[in-house]
């Protein structure tokens, strides 16, 4: 039996454990801010950024987002359909109404056309979403942003590492929010952080992220607001200084995997992978497939030869608007028909050439043999 190849895995160096180490033995009383002090800092530069702010999870520094910018009932939130549900669930739990709309076919990132349409007067805000290392059109958001005074929020959970025309994803919006769950590029092993450019914003999560308690408050356990607890651990933070040490070297080690990945499916007709359009820089943190209808596979083939090689591969995402907690069933074609004909292929820093012609080869092999029955029908038929 060949070993079992699995979807993502964290690249931890003897760096990452040294800093856990210390943080661990030294990071207590008044040191205990000292690496998430440091995070906060250098992750902000490193995205060029003015504020951040280490959270618990990206689900969690969307929440705090979200209430600061005053986000409740009655309001509408506009986001793209594909996406995992951990970008609608603030929403809800704001009492908002979230609004999905449909994604483009060659990026599955939110459609600025469709944004568009869906304003209403009581939209509080736009979510887009960089799928898999997939960048939005930032510059057509932004302007519809600019033009109707709708924030443009950016849910970057997936985009370490990915550039819009020399800005770095999350860094362009409102706010933006980035994950460093165990399977991300950068990872804390759960985590998250919040950054903008806007003084004030940052004065409100700062005070959310902390119970309540805001910065200049001279009474001690004195709360002026209801807050939230989403604040990251200084050894997570510790884990987080070193993974962003090797930043550029996780980064380009996920670029040089699709890389590899599109070389070798390249002669399969009907499949698109992630693009990578003129000024533009894919983080690639997801390689993924996707065919063309007329080829005929589906999700659930690639599941069954993925999982009968032995490989571990996800799926993509299911709409959001297919999931039974929510009522509406809008017509986001792309979004609903992507996910039925793609499948995510691993990809971690420490994969080999041998594991990416493995599942390369298991992928063309399966293709080839669909596309050969479906030639034949064709024949038989005429």
């Amino acid at each position: 039996m060949t070993n079992r190849i699995f979807y993502t895995k964290p690249s931890i160096t003897q760096l990452e454990t040294d800093y856990a180490a210390d943080a661990a033995a030294t990071g207590w009383g008044a040191r205990c801010y000292d690496y998430l002090n440091r995070f906060e800092r250098d992750f902000k530069t490193y995205l060029g950024s003015g504020f951040a702010i280490a959270t618990s999870s990206c689900t969690g520094a969307m929440h705090m987002g979200l209430a600061a910018l005053g986000v409740g009932a009655g309001d509408e939130v506009i986001l793209a359909d594909t996406n995992w549900v951990a970008t609608v669930s603030p929403i809800v739990h704001l009492g908002a109404r979230p609004v999905f709309v449909d994604v483009r076919a060659d990026t599955w990132c939110i459609d600025p056309e469709h944004v568009e349409r869906h304003i209403t007067p009581k939209t509080k805000a736009i979510i887009a979403t960089h799928l898999y290392g997939n960048l939005c059109d930032m510059d057509a958001l932004l302007e519809i942003g600019k033009r109707t005074g709708i924030p443009v929020i950016e849910d970057a959970a997936e985009a370490v590492g990915s550039v819009w025309h020399g800005r770095r994803a999350g860094s362009m919006g409102a706010f933006g929010t980035f994950s460093f769950h165990g399977t991300k590029t950068l990872t804390t092993g759960e985590g998250g952080m919040f950054v903008t450019n806007d003084a004030a914003l940052y004065e409100k999560v700062l005070t959310l992220s902390n119970h309540g308690r805001a910065r200049g408050q001279t009474k001690q356990f004195w709360p002026d607001a209801i807050g939230f607890k989403y604040k990251m651990s200084n050894i997570q933070a510790a884990i987080g200084c070193a993974q962003l040490e090797r930043i550029e070297e996780l980064v380009n080690r996920k670029r040089e995997i699709l890389a590899s990945y599109m070389i070798r499916l390249s002669a399969l007709p009907g499949i698109t992978m992630n693009p990578e359009y003129t000024g533009t820089i894919n983080g690639a943190w997801m390689p993924t497939a996707v065919f063309h209808p007329s080829t005929g596979i589906t999700r659930e083939m690639m599941q069954q030869t993925f999982e009968t090689a032995n490989i571990d591969a996800r799926v993509f995402f299911y709409p959001l608007s297919s999931l039974s907690m929510f009522e509406d069933r809008p017509e986001n074609v792309n979004a609903w028909s992507i996910p039925g004909r793609a499948i995510n292929l691993p990809s971690y820093h420490d994969m080999s050439e041998a594991d990416i012609d493995r599942v390369a080869a298991t992928l063309l092999d399966m293709a080839a043999g669909r596309i050969y029955h479906n030639s034949t029908a064709l024949r038989q038929s005429v």
